[in-house]
């Protein structure tokens, strides 16, 4: 079976993060501006998850060829964790403290689990 070329594995996962910075701007860029309209903060939500829809819904049809549903899911949190992580420093003003860093790399730890094969008398 031939080598599937790099750009199968990466292309995903690059829409994904592009998708997640959508996504964290839809889900918590309003709170930066709590004094706007609650239906306007909603419409606008709406409009750039428009975007974020766009580019996920490619990402995982094209990654659905290389990685497993559960492995899409497990990328897609890892990289909704780092770009939150940056979102909420930079946008938010609110820094992480250590215990969300631990807390992190305990997720991390749960996806790279995600992706051990363990070798393959376990899958039998």
């Amino acid at each position: 079976m031939p080598a599937l070329p790099l750009s199968n594995y990466l292309v995903p996962v690059l829409l994904l993060l592009a998708s997640n910075v959508f996504m964290t701007f839809a889900w918590y860029g309003h709170l930066k501006y709590k004094s706007a309209p609650l239906f306007m903060a909603i419409v606008a939500s709406w409009g750039i998850a428009f975007f974020e829809y766009s580019l996920m819904v490619p990402a995982n049809r094209m990654g659905s060829g290389v990685y497993s549903v559960v492995q899409l899911k497990t990328i897609q949190e890892i990289i909704t964790l780092v770009v939150f992580a940056g979102f909420s420093a930079w946008y938010l003003g609110q820094p992480l403290k250590w215990n969300h860093y631990a807390a992190f790399a305990l997720i991390v730890g749960a996806a790279f689990l995600m992706f051990y094969d363990g070798g393959s008398a376990a899958s039998h």
